[in-house]
């Protein structure tokens, strides 16, 4: 039987048990301000909050929990890329090809043994770009027609590319403009973009659906008022929606003990909240 069919039976048989019954329960007050940036406080106005009977940042976390990134080798592996480049990849704490300091990780050994950097080596250092950078003395055609010939020369080739590479090791810088292409950075980012799009959906559909007691608006004083809450633990949240005022935006999930009889008052502020800039999404 519903709590609201209780009431009414209870109200009919006895108005005091219908009193006493009411009684048990309690409320929450709230009140929210955001301070922004060498500001005064200003009250969160008309901006919906939750009672929830579990804190949001537990379901939160349970739902990224179904939606695990994959270990670092197993996303590698994944790659379009050489072996010796996949290899490179799980020795070395990079997915950023791009990135500035790249050559700082690739020796000269590195540029011959994986094809991408040899042939990005090449490509940016050819042409009468870098003086003194060596020239193969065999053609592709050679590859077919003459493969004996072509061995030997792309062997004489090979070894005196790495002994320019030893000898001149800032040739290797630039490198990374070659690499827009190929780079894991652009392939995880977009991994982990879909984890966090499928917890934003999900998140907020399941904290309402399974752990929502009430939910209300402030006020344009930033107050709002629970009642008729059985005594027990609650969380105050603002699920993943942010308040904002000035250069502040906040989340709050915040616990609160109901006590029979009795509103509990929360103060809802800078100190108590989770500012929306560092938090990851959710």
């Amino acid at each position: 039987m519903s709590v609201p069919i209780l009431l009414a039976l209870l109200c009919l048989a006895s108005p005091h048990a219908a009193m006493r019954a009411q009684s048990a329960k309690g409320g929450i007050e709230i009140t929210a301000r955001i301070t922004p940036t060498a500001a005064h406080p200003e009250p969160v106005r008309q901006f919906t909050f939750f009672v929830l009977t579990r804190s949001y940042d537990d379901v939160a976390k349970d739902i990224a929990a179904q939606h695990v990134l994959p270990p670092r080798d197993e996303f590698i592996e994944t790659l379009k890329v050489s072996k010796e480049l996949k290899a490179w990849l799980k020795a070395h704490d990079v997915l950023d090809l791009t990135m500035p300091d790249l050559d700082k990780s690739i020796t000269p050994d590195d540029v011959i043994t994986v094809p991408e950097f040899l042939l990005a080596y090449q490509h940016n250092n050819s042409g009468g770009v870098t003086n003194g950078f060596p020239k193969a003395k065999y053609t592709e055609a050679d590859k077919t027609d003459h493969p004996e010939k072509y061995e030997k020369l792309h062997q004489e080739y090979i070894d005196a590319l790495k002994k320019f590479v030893k000898a001149n090791p800032a040739t290797i810088s630039g490198v990374e403009l070659e690499f827009t292409g190929i780079n894991p950075q652009t392939k995880w980012a977009r991994i982990i973009s879909d984890q966090q799009k499928a917890i934003l959906r999900a998140a907020p559909e399941i904290a309402q659906t399974k752990y929502l007691v009430a939910k209300t608006d402030t006020d344009l004083d930033g107050h709002a008022t629970f009642a008729g809450l059985l005594p027990g633990n609650y969380w105050i949240s603002t699920l993943n929606f942010d308040a904002d005022a000035g250069d502040a935006r906040l989340r709050w999930d915040v616990p609160v003990a109901v006590e029979a009889g009795r509103t509990t008052r929360v103060e809802l502020t800078n100190l108590n909240g989770i500012d929306a800039h560092i938090v990851a999404p959710q």
